[in-house]
């Protein structure tokens, strides 16, 4: 048998996992990746992250040039597919290795009979796949996201900056830390951006990785020592880790808790984890200066880093509005609450606050101006697009 690279055989079982296990992208990596030196890791990233993100745009040339619909196709074959579409259209590996390589891996899964037909059909892709992506209109088919995403930031931010926002999300955005003074300074104060997470530094609770978006949302929140923080949906820390005082960090899923404990053990975070729900909080939980609610969202802010997400996220404004309800009820009177979501869909932001009836704090928007929501200036939107950071929306509101 041919060879088959480390790198390409790690990508082709990400593939698999994610769409014929319903796997998580990175745990998948995680998995497939283990053995493979840096440099075959990094190659292999980029392969697996790419082909999960680009696969309706990968499908559809698939179907087009190959005449066979994918979803007809043995699991490894349309696998294998994927992965030498994604490297013939989006990057510049030479077409025979694609080729070959794909070819290769449907042969060890011992399905010989579909050989033949893996590599005509490659062989077509090599001939047509370019011209034919760049005759794609812009939007969610050339940029590969579901209609209902792409209808969305339409909806929310108009069409030009709806495409600007699709293409920025699948490429990676910047590398960035909080903790000791590493790299380069940024816009954000203690927020340092790094060619590379050093992962001893991490181990040693020196540095956090946490994007500029993320970071601004925990600095809302105004946290000073004293004071008596709610967490309402913790883990797995990050923001939790930035919060000053006597913090109480809440999250429901027993693993995720446990993730949370061990990120804030790391970065020597003094902060009380509870097992809970965030929505049906013990009675002496409740009398805090301020309270950050963190809530879980589609994540269409955050789909660069996570590149299954898009084929998954669903939006939960119901679920944040009644988060944001028991976080008013344990909240004292003049305290403070920030509402911060990673997604940008105004379902899930300003109408979530809108809905709450409670008290916006205008004065977060004029703290941050640069980071100010296009279309309600009393709150903050990042974009990938705009500030090169994931994107979050963030509001300061009063009970």
């Amino acid at each position: 048998m041919a060879a088959v690279s480390p790198a390409r055989r790690a990508a082709y079982e990400v593939l698999l996992r994610v769409f014929e296990q319903d796997a998580y992208a990175d745990r998948a990596f995680r998995t497939a990746a283990r053995e493979l030196d840096d440099r075959e890791r990094a190659f292999a990233q980029r392969l697996a992250y790419g082909a999960v993100q680009r696969v309706r745009t990968v499908d559809y040339a698939i179907e087009t040039l190959g005449k066979r619909p994918v979803r007809k196709l043995d699991p490894p074959v349309r696998a294998a597919l994927r992965l030498g579409a994604y490297q013939l259209g989006y990057t510049d590996t030479a077409p025979h290795a694609a080729a070959n390589e794909s070819v290769e891996l449907v042969r060890r899964a011992r399905l010989e009979r579909a050989v033949p037909f893996t590599n005509a059909v490659m062989r077509r892709l090599a001939g047509g796949i370019r011209a034919l992506l760049d005759t794609l209109p812009e939007g969610a088919l050339k940029e590969s996201y579901p209609d209902w995403i792409y209808d969305t930031f339409v909806r929310d931010l108009g069409a030009e900056q709806a495409v600007l926002l699709l293409r920025a999300m699948n490429e990676p955005l910047e590398t960035v830390v909080r903790g000791e003074r590493v790299g380069e300074p940024t816009d954000v104060p203690g927020a340092y951006r790094v060619d590379r997470v050093d992962d001893l530094a991490v181990a040693e609770g020196r540095i956090w990785p946490q994007s500029r978006g993320s970071q601004v949302a925990g600095l809302a929140v105004g946290a000073q020592d004293g004071e008596h923080i709610l967490d309402l949906c913790a883990a797995p820390g990050g923001k939790t880790g930035q919060l000053r005082g006597h913090v109480t960090a809440v999250e429901l899923d027993p693993h995720r808790a446990s993730e949370l404990r061990a990120n804030l053990a790391t970065m020597r975070h003094p902060a009380v984890v509870v097992e809970t729900d965030g929505t049906r909080l013990p009675p002496e939980l409740t009398g805090f200066d301020r309270t950050l609610v963190d809530a879980p969202c589609s994540g269409l802010g955050v789909l660069a880093q996570r590149p299954d997400l898009r084929w998954r996220a669903s939006p939960l404004p119901e679920l944040q509005l009644q988060l944001l309800k028991a976080a008013a009820e344990r909240t004292k009177p003049g305290g403070t609450i920030v509402y911060s979501v990673c997604t940008i869909n105004a379902d899930e932001n300003e109408g979530v606050v809108d809905a709450s009836g409670l008290e916006i704090d205008s004065t977060l928007g004029e703290e941050w101006p640069q980071f100010r929501h296009p279309r309600r200036p009393e709150f903050l939107l990042t974009l990938p697009h705009v500030h090169g950071t994931s994107g979050f929306f963030v509001s300061r509101l009063r009970p």
